[in-house]
């Protein structure tokens, strides 16, 4: 039975707003199919060895757990982080998790913390907060041009450098930064995204993509079979048509 390997990096600290529900969804839409995965759960001072793993998920987290991971961080994590995104190992990164990716969070009053700087992105804190349902259009064309949708509640606001890619453009709601209608990042086989709900459930189609992009890693060629998504994309649908 063909398997993905799947770490969830710290569970215990990153698990806002039901952030946790993405692991499910991964692991349903794989045994709705017959196919197997393996969860491993890695917190502080677990070790993270990067060439494990099929899909690395990071949930969400309040700004004082972002900082109590950054000693941990700055031991061996952060360079095997790196290391997994360059080899091309699959990661989803929510809220929090999304900004730990980048170079650094400048808080509103002054201070700055240094981050893991796998991707091109920094974010800067703001006293007033982005929050609500909204919904952005997948810039991949592999997605069809696919409505995405969640709910965002962050104050640090997020800006892509060069190498870095949104993931998909806002039509509803604050995306990145409120700003340049940017929504989420993509680097490589890295998904970040502001959207909590979670995210994968109500939305099938991007949950297959990831799945795929990390099977085809892995077994070379794959296509996975469809599901009866109904249900799903009623909840998505519902949504869109009231933000619409």
């Amino acid at each position: 039975m063909d398997k993905l390997k799947v770490c969830h990096l710290y569970p215990d600290l990153l698990n806002l707003y039901g952030d946790r529900g993405n692991i499910i969804a991964l692991q349903k839409r794989l045994e709705w199919r017959g196919l197997g995965m393996e969860l491993i759960n890695i917190s502080v001072g677990d070790k993270f060895n990067y060439n494990e793993y099929d899909i690395v998920f990071i949930g969400g987290g309040q700004d004082f757990e972002q900082e109590i991971l950054l000693s941990d961080l700055s031991i061996e994590k952060k360079k095997n982080i790196k290391n997994s995104i360059e080899d091309g190992v699959v990661y989803l990164a929510i809220c929090g998790g999304y900004q730990l990716l980048g170079t650094h969070y400048k808080s509103w009053d002054g201070h700055q913390f240094d981050f893991v700087g796998a991707i091109d992105i920094y974010t800067v804190g703001q006293q007033k907060r982005m929050i609500g349902d909204f919904m952005f259009i997948c810039d991949d064309p592999k997605l069809n041009n696919l409505t995405v949708t969640g709910f965002e509640n962050h104050s640090g606001k997020t800006y892509l450098g060069n190498s870095v890619k949104p993931l998909g453009k806002i039509v509803k709601g604050f995306g990145n930064n409120g700003e340049d209608k940017s929504a989420g990042a993509r680097y490589k086989n890295v998904f970040c995204s502001y959207s909590h709900g979670p995210i994968l459930p109500k939305n099938p189609m991007l949950n297959d993509y990831i799945l795929e992009t990390a099977l085809k890693r892995k077994y070379g060629d794959y296509s996975l079979a469809p599901l009866n998504d109904i249900t799903e994309n009623d909840a998505r649908n519902l949504i869109v048509k009231r933000l619409s």
